[in-house]
Formats: C-alpha cells, structure tokens, sequence
C-alpha cells in the first residue's frame, strides 16, 4: 500500500512539474513574440458612405506611413491591417451586415485591393456587432507591448443591434485592443448617438469627419518620379509558389490604382514601400536573405522562370542581384521623399489659415499619434 502512494505521490509531482513547465514554456512564447501594430479599419458601407470609402482608398497609404516607423524602445514592431465592412444590405442579417474582407495581414496590397472593390448598398448600421466581431476573430497579439486598435467609421446611431455596444467595446478594451469612433456628420450628433461614449468605453478617440469633402490635393514636383520608381522596384521581386502570379499581379495593380487615385496616394506608397514594413507574398529575395525561405527545397517549377534550370549557387546570385538593385532604388525613393516632405511641409503652413482637416486621413493620423505615445511609441514628426 505504502509503495502505490508513492508511486502516486511521484507521478503527481511529475505532474505539476510538468504543468509548471509547460505554463513557463507557454510564458516564454509569449514573452519573446514580437511585439505588433495591429489596426483593424471597420467601414461602413451603407448607401450614403462612397465619400468615406473614396478617402479610405486615396488615404490608406499614408495613414499606414505614420505607423511604418514607429519604435518603443529603439525597436520597430511589424505592421498588420484588418478590413470589415457593415452595413451592407447584400450581407446576411444574420451576421449582423457585418464581413470581414481581410483579416490581420502584413500585405497591405491585399487591403489595398480590396478596398478598390467595395461597393455601397442600403443597409442597418450595427456597430456593436461588427466591433464584437472584430475583438472575437482577429488574431490579436498577446505582447504586452503591442499597439491594437479597431477604428469605426459610420454615420448611424451606435445604438443599433442586437449586439450592445458598451459590452462589446467593454470586451475590446479588456482584451487591451482600444476602439476609436470617427463619426461622419455633425460632432454632436456623433455625440449624442453614442459614438463618443463608445470612444470612451474602450479607452479611444472620438473624431468626426465630413465624409463628403473632397481631401486637399498638394502636388509635388516629386510625385510622378516617386511613382516610377515605385514601379521599377516591382521587377526587383521574385516570387514562388501557388500564389506567385496573384501577389506580382496584386503589386501592380495596387500601383496603378493608387496612381489613378491621387498622384500623392502613389507617392505614398513608393514610400511606405522603403519603410521596411512592406510585405508581397511569396517575394524570393526578402525570404531566402533573411532566411526564413529554404531555396534548395523549391521545386524548379515553382520558380520565376528567371530561376528555373540554373544551380543553387546560380539562383542565389540572381537574388543577391536583386537585392542590391533593390536598396539601389529604395535610397532614390528615401531621397525625393524626403524632398517631397519638405516641400509639403512649406505648402501646409501657407494653408493653415484655410485649410479644413476634417477628413478620414487626419481624423485617424490624429487618434494614431495620440494612442501610440500612449503605448510610449515614438512617430517620427
């Protein structure tokens, strides 16, 4: 009897030893995981939003750009955007006329793309359903450090639904994502139909915008140089596998449409291309230097035909080639930014006076700013 409690006695220490363990392997992970920028974009698409989804469109690039940059403690954390869409008729009601376009992804051309693809259609604006879908489905860092943000934009009561709206961003922020309210039409009729008490719930901002208004347009001597180079730097990418075709075609279609958009929506984005955060699916050149992409377990036909029937050694000298092609053109991008930055910066100050800043992209840089030197992230001015 004495011997089967001791037996027992020693594989419930082995137990609990083992679920120690695990518990601190499990912290570890956490610990050690790289700290993100998460921003979901939860836009509604009822009949009266095209103006909202026009500055969506024109505007991702830079708003984007003032979180590329941004550092705690000298590091710069990756980037990740999510899409919704509520308040679209051809959406089941059932789910709330809430979908979720793209979830977290660093391939912001995805979102870009989509973005382009949106369409308004009458619908019932639920906001605390889509914000409860955003909290519950997303992939949320777990890093103490990480920036999570869910920004809504509609132009409805927030009241609406059968999902409450203070439980649902009660639930964001205790998951330690913020929800920020941009109300498109007067601020106090944001005010008095919830947006700002929801703002307030999940520890965000609340902004109002005019959806309608047309977002100023400063050209620069810069842009269409930017622009060239933003599509020169495509050929410096090599993709592989399934999607290969897909991601070298989403690349440049994302450069066209913001070129058709807005000759500084191109240039914004020739930008946020050098900025370290850009991502394509499948790019060779990014994978195999930094090495999480094995070159020698490629199959030759899963290659860009550059690469195919050529020795190990061959491929990876066409893709060092690449790369420093690729750095070549980046720095020529850096420079005419920093040009175009400067000659924004003179013609900003000359507008001041007049100018009205009451669209989406300065609604959300605004918020963007003021909750990430809240985290004690530093953005470059």
């Amino acid at each position: 009897m004495k011997s089967t409690w001791l037996v027992f006695a020693l594989c419930l220490c082995v137990s609990l030893v083992n679920s120690v363990g695990g518990a601190e392997d499990q912290k570890k992970v956490v610990a050690e995981e790289r700290a993100k920028i998460q921003l979901a974009i939860l836009l509604d698409t009822s009949g009266s939003m095209d103006g909202l989804i026009n500055q969506a469109r024109t505007q991702l690039w830079k708003i984007v750009n003032q979180l590329a940059t941004a550092k705690r403690d000298g590091q710069v954390p990756d980037l990740e955007v999510a899409l919704y869409e509520y308040g679209k008729n051809s959406i089941p009601e059932s789910e709330g006329f809430t979908r979720q376009i793209v979830g977290l992804t660093d391939d912001l051309d995805k979102i870009s793309e989509e973005l382009f693809q949106l369409r308004t259609n009458g619908g019932k604006e639920y906001c605390g359903h889509v914000i409860q879908a955003a909290t519950r489905e997303l992939k949320w860092s777990e890093h103490d450090q990480s920036l999570k943000l869910i920004f809504i934009c509609g132009n409805e009561a927030f009241t609406q639904g059968s999902v409450n709206y203070k439980q649902a961003c009660s639930a964001a922020i205790a998951k330690g994502v913020t929800v920020s309210t941009v109300f498109c039409g007067p601020e106090q009729t944001g005010r008095s139909t919830g947006w700002q008490h929801g703002a307030q719930l999940a520890d965000g901002s609340f902004l109002s915008i005019n959806q309608d208004q047309a977002v100023a347009k400063i050209q620069t001597p810069f842009d269409s140089d930017l622009s060239a180079l933003s599509s020169q730097v495509n050929q410096t990418y090599a993709f592989a596998g399934a999607g290969a075709k897909s991601a070298k075609k989403r690349q440049a279609n994302a450069d066209k449409l913001a070129a058709e958009a807005a000759p500084a929506a191109a240039a914004e984005r020739a930008r946020f291309k050098v900025s370290g955060q850009y991502r394509s699916a499948g790019d060779l050149v990014d994978g195999v230097a930094n090495g999480k992409v094995k070159l020698a377990t490629i199959a030759d036909a899963d290659l860009p035909p550059a690469l195919q029937k050529k020795s190990l050694a061959e491929k990876r000298d066409i893709l060092q080639q690449l790369g420093r092609k690729r750095k070549e053109i980046h720095k020529r991008i850096r420079d005419l930014s920093a040009k175009r930055a400067e000659f924004l910066a003179k013609e900003r100050s000359k507008q001041a006076a007049t100018a009205k800043n009451d669209t989406l992209d300065t609604a959300i840089i605004k918020a963007l700013r003021s909750q990430a030197r809240r985290k004690l992230y530093v953005l470059p001015e």
